[in-house]
């Protein structure tokens, strides 16, 4: 940590569990949209009490209309912090960095991961001075918050990014309880390394195994064990992300007024937005897409070398800026189809 002090193990696990916090952002504004125009008064409550932060160096946002919906394409940074306070993120860092890209259809959406370690140049915080160098990409979160965070992304990418979601996934197990466990395809065998160390076995093609919100969580923070560490660790997270998806739709949350009540109440109050996003604006915008309109990629990498001492990602610098490219473009599905090594 910058500030040199010690994690307690409380607070190591709650750092743990909400590197999953993407998941939920995402999921809560589909049902929100899915939800339809019969309980659009209801859900307005939900949008009142999502927490807010100004977000300066969002310059080019989409204002969000309450009485239109929201039109053409979107980019969305979502962050899965370590720090529920969006106000105070010194030594804070960033597990989970996904942009989001919505179609200008809005017919599709490609969420697009960033491995926290990727070597980039950091821009120097207006706020805090801190920056100005090359670091791993989490590094700017910790040194500026939200407001650094976009402007190193937008560098990074080459974007003009319209909004940021922040999530606090401490609640994400009880979601998963909440829709009654989900069901995933392991496809490594392997032991957590975190108590009570639970052992995943690989399952055959076709089959899945079911989880709890416990299992689901420690099944998707796992990362030592794997050659490729991060990298099966963002597999897995995309994993989890459908079959929450997939699970929210089979058992009716999406029009059980009890089962969404539930849901939202779980999420609504973990969740972060810049104070020119309303979600449920946003929701509506996505209330036809399913898990299936969703598709996950991974910024291509060349290698994980060691500078300075740190085991870093290396970004592909040719395929990365073709992939940038194709999401300014809105032309990220063309793209997938010709790099599937990417599509995760």
């Amino acid at each position: 940590m910058a500030d040199g002090s010690v994690y307690t193990s409380k607070s190591r696990t709650r750092r743990r569990v909400k590197r999953l916090a993407i998941a939920g952002g995402l999921v809560v504004v589909v049902l929100l949209g899915a939800a339809g125009v019969g309980g659009w008064l209801y859900l307005r409550g939900v949008d009142q009490k999502v927490d807010r932060v100004s977000v300066g160096a969002l310059t080019d946002t989409k204002q969000a209309d309450p009485q239109n919906i929201a039109t053409g394409a979107m980019n969305i940074l979502l962050l899965g912090s370590d720090s529920r306070d969006p106000d105070n993120t010194s030594g804070s860092r960033t597990d989970t960095i996904i942009v989001a890209h919505i179609s200008a259809d809005h017919k599709k959406v490609q969420l697009v991961s960033i491995p926290r370690d990727t070597w980039v140049y950091v821009p120097k915080s207006e706020s805090t001075g801190e920056g100005g160098q090359n670091a791993k990409i989490n590094s700017a979160y910790a040194w500026g918050g939200a407001d650094l965070m976009v402007r190193t992304v937008e560098q990074f990418t080459g974007l003009d990014l319209d909004h940021v979601i922040m999530i606090d996934f401490a609640g994400f197990k009880e979601i998963i309880d909440a829709l009654g466990g989900v069901d995933i395809h392991v496809d490594k065998t392997f032991t957590s390394i975190h108590k009570p160390y639970r052992k995943f076995t690989k399952n055959a093609a076709g089959a899945t195994t079911h989880m709890d919100g416990a299992t689901a969580l420690d099944y998707s923070r796992q990362r030592k064990q794997f050659a490729d560490g991060d990298f099966t660790r963002i597999a897995h997270q995309h994993q989890i992300i459908k079959a929450v998806m997939d699970k929210a739709t089979s058992t009716g949350t999406i029009t059980d007024l009890g089962k969404l009540t539930s849901f939202l109440n779980a999420t609504a109050s973990s969740i972060t937005v810049d104070d020119t996003l309303s979600p449920l604006n946003l929701a509506w915008a996505l209330r036809t897409i399913g898990s299936s309109d969703v598709t996950f990629l991974t910024n291509p990498s060349s290698g994980t070398p060691t500078i300075d001492g740190q085991s870093v990602v290396k970004s592909d610098t040719e395929k990365s800026a073709e992939l940038w490219e194709s999401v300014g473009n809105d032309t990220v599905s063309t793209w997938a189809l010709a790099n599937p090594s990417s599509v995760r």
